[in-house]
């Protein structure tokens, strides 16, 4: 059997079969696998698939794990949450420091409870602070705001007490909360609850070299049912925090009631102790990889999240106190709220920092330098070491471009005037005007990599007139050829970029929390009686940030809007999601679901079920993002069951992306296990390929993998074979190359002559020590 296995993008099963009548023989709407209509009873056919005819070719078709239906624009608001998850999996590869590995995924962990919080005090920031407490307060704003009138303290009606309005405002971030505890839980029971092949771990499987294949790996329903309660409750303590803390603060003043003020101080007492139980839960032990963890920690799961809705009711009961004396002035404490998040986000990554480099230094030393100058070869780490670091800093970054957008959108629309109301809390204000000199900084890197692109496609014009030499020259075909190989090299540029702007995006950050914690005022404002230049430069990195932080905001509506309209726009959304949740939710339950979950452990029984049933060996084919499924497929299955693997991939990321930027999953020292435990394997990439590339497995791990470059174009120009000028394909069509059905032909000629007869269950144990070498 060949099992073919699409990538990104996805496609249809006619396609992937070339073969417009075709049948799902298993799987539902969301995953199955497909065949030709004439090969459906191929196994009642003996002589169909021995006796010297062609293999039995399925798809597996799994796009609309990604891109379903409509729903899945709201995706889009998680994207914070998928980057710090993604933080989780990028740790260095490390032997023998179990302690230092914990406390990298905790740092993680923690990270993403802080953007759990940013995200729900930003929604605080918009209904308590600038509607309800600053807008409905003030007359002026609440004139222009009919919905607002019953609000205002002039109408003398129940709800324009200060207490009663942050109350009644504090149903839309609560409702944010519940938003996301539903999403988490929904697409919880949709992946989490598959269950992987049962199996029990397989001896000398260390925690470097065969990670994927550990029985629970793609079962994480535990943990994340447990941080699911966690982050719910930290969201709805937040808003009781929000709710509470004012009118605690009112209490305290001369004149406040005393039995009041007992009330709010054990209140507090209270949300500060649920805090603590939550930090306690996040800190716990993270995921149970090497068996399959089947128990739920229920009363956890139910208890927390409701004890922490239950302060929050009171909380509301407690501000909704009669006052007299309780007007709303000025703004809520935002500045001190999200100073602290802002300080504590930059601490963690501090700290992530420094374990990830304290791993990184502990690797074992690299068998195979290599090429040094290949980003394509050898063992080193993106960054070195420090990519987890980089990108838990963009996660913080990207909720804090979210948190800023939404509150200085909804400041402009309230205070058209820009007089009535203070407005947002300053710290945004400086987090904004930071964003000018942050892109300055990326366009120059940009111009640096275009220019290096530049002479990088000057010097391959000769490269690409050697390899046509009996083809008339075309200068135009020539730079054509040579310009995507160059645009080709930009990806093994990503490290530096995602680098830079980390460095940057703290640094600038830390400038402004100085800043906006040191003046108390608006850069503008900060930055009066100051030469002119920097008044200048102030009050222009002030107006441009504002605009470019609502324009990024109004972007992402716009687009999630249009997804959740237009299936298109919904499958370009479900490409990003096909590259960004590959990897479990191990660090933020709030992060959209990991489709392996479910699309791995089918493959793996589809797998091991045909293997058992017939005997028969198969050729495991994927493409792009398919061949990552494929070999985390392979990982899972028994020894004996590898053994009567080969793997086809093309196109396929797993040294170029996964094995520099996840090097503790997919490093040298896995894929060469890989290798060795399936019969054969063999990779085919171009060098236009902007995705693909080769393995590059170290000397000493067995035959060659890699297929020499293939060409792309095929052909250089017209000819009596092709009349048309050839595409350049890039990473797309790998079939098009006949040396796809050559490398096909030899791993199929290299199973058939091995067919095994069927086995019973307890022969498989013996595994595969009988059969020959590649």
């Amino acid at each position: 059997m060949e099992l073919l296995v699409h990538g990104v993008g996805g496609t249809t099963p006619e396609k992937m079969l070339d073969d417009p009548r075709t049948v799902r023989v298993t799987g539902d709407d969301t995953a199955a696998v497909y065949r030709r209509a004439t090969d459906v009873d191929a196994e009642t056919r003996p002589e169909r698939t021995h006796g010297g005819g062609r293999p039995v070719p399925e798809a597996y078709v799994w796009c609309n794990l990604t891109s379903g239906n409509g729903s899945r624009a709201l995706w889009l608001l998680l994207l914070p949450f998928m980057v710090v998850n993604l933080a989780h999996w990028m740790r260095p590869t490390a032997h023998g420091r179990s302690r230092t590995v914990r406390l990298y995924g905790l740092i993680v962990r923690l990270t993403g409870l802080t953007l759990t919080v940013l995200l729900v005090a930003a929604a605080c920031e918009v209904a308590l602070d600038l509607a309800v407490w600053q807008c409905a307060g003030t007359r002026a704003c609440a004139a222009r705001h009919s919905w607002l009138g019953f609000l205002s303290p002039g109408t003398g009606g129940w709800w324009s007490t200060p207490g009663r309005r942050l109350a009644l405002a504090a149903l839309v971030p609560t409702a944010l909360t519940g938003l996301l505890w539903y999403l988490s839980h929904r697409t919880w029971s949709a992946y989490e609850s598959q269950r992987p092949l049962s199996r029990e771990g397989e001896p000398g499987q260390d925690d470097d070299s065969g990670a994927l294949g550990r029985p629970g790996f793609w079962y994480g329903r535990r943990l994340v049912a447990r941080l699911r309660a966690a982050h719910t409750a930290a969201g709805l303590l937040t808003v009781a925090a929000a709710v509470a803390t004012p009118a605690a603060h009112a209490d305290r003043r001369p004149g406040g009631s005393t039995a009041l003020d007992t009330l709010g101080w054990l209140l507090l007492a209270a949300l500060a102790g649920t805090a603590a139980v939550v930090l306690g839960v996040v800190c716990r032990r993270g995921r149970s990889e090497h068996r399959l963890d089947r128990q739920l920690d229920r009363h956890l799961v139910r208890r927390l999240p409701l004890g922490a809705l239950l302060l929050l009711v009171l909380a509301a009961l407690y501000a909704g106190w009669a006052r007299p004396a309780w007007h709303s002035t000025g703004r809520l404490a935002g500045d001190a709220t999200f100073g602290g998040i802002a300080l504590g986000q930059g601490l963690l990554v501090v700290a992530l920092a420094v374990t990830a480099h304290r791993l990184h230094r502990a690797r074992p030393p690299a068998r195979n330098a290599g090429r040094a100058a290949d980003a394509c070869t050898g063992p080193r780490a993106a960054l070195h070491g420090l990519g987890g670091p980089a990108v838990a800093m963009l996660a913080c970054a990207l909720g804090g471009l979210m948190s800023g957008g939404v509150a200085q959108r909804v400041s402009d629309w309230l205070d058209g005037t820009g007089t009535s109301i203070p407005g947002p809390p300053v710290l945004l204000t400086w987090q904004a005007s930071v964003i000018p000199p942050l892109l300055l900084i990326l366009l120059v890197l940009c111009g640096r990599l275009a220019g290096h692109a530049w002479r990088l496609a000057r010097a391959e014009r000769a490269v690409v007139e050697r390899e046509y030499p009996d083809e008339p020259k075309d200068p135009e075909r020539t730079r054509r050829i040579a310009r995507t190989r160059a645009m080709a090299t930009l990806t093994d540029d990503g490290p530096l970029v995602v680098g830079v702007t980390s460095a940057a995006t703290l640094l600038l950050g830390a400038a402004a929390l100085a800043g906006a914690l040191g003046t108390d005022r608006t850069p503008v404002g900060a930055a009066d009686g100051a030469p002119p230049v920097v008044q200048g430069a102030a009050e222009t990195a002030q107006t441009l940030g504002s605009w470019l932080i609502g324009l990024g905001f109004i972007l992402l509506v716009t687009w999630g809007r249009r997804a959740y309209k237009d299936a298109s726009a919904r499958r370009t959304i479900g490409i990003l999601w096909d590259v960004g949740t590959f990897w479990p939710r191990a660090a933020h339950p709030f992060a959209p679901p990991c489709y392996a979950e479910r699309a791995v452990p089918d493959l793996t029984w589809r797998m091991a079920t045909w293997t058992r049933a017939t005997g028969g060996r198969l050729v495991l084919s994927g493409h792009s993002q398919g061949s990552v499924l494929a070999a985390a497929a392979a990982w899972q299955l028994t020894p004996s069951a590898r053994g009567r693997i080969a793997l086809l991939t093309y196109g396929s990321p797993l040294t170029r992306l996964y094995g520099r930027w996840f090097p503790a999953h997919f490093g040298p020292a896995a894929l060469a296990g890989l290798h060795r435990d399936v019969d054969c394997w063999r990779n085919l990439y171009r060098l236009t390929d902007p995705i693909g590339g080769p393995i590059g497995l170290p000397g000493g791990s067995g035959p060659e993998v890699d297929h020499a470059p293939l060409k792309d174009p095929l052909g250089y120009g017209r000819t009596a074979r092709h009349p048309l000028p050839a595409p350049i394909l890039g990473h797309s069509d790998y079939q098009a190359d006949p040396a796809f059905a050559e490398e096909r032909r030899r791993l199929l000629a290299r199973l058939r002559p091995e067919l095994p007869a069927p086995r019973e269950e307890g022969q498989e144990a013996q595994g595969s020590a009988g059969r020959s070498s590649a």
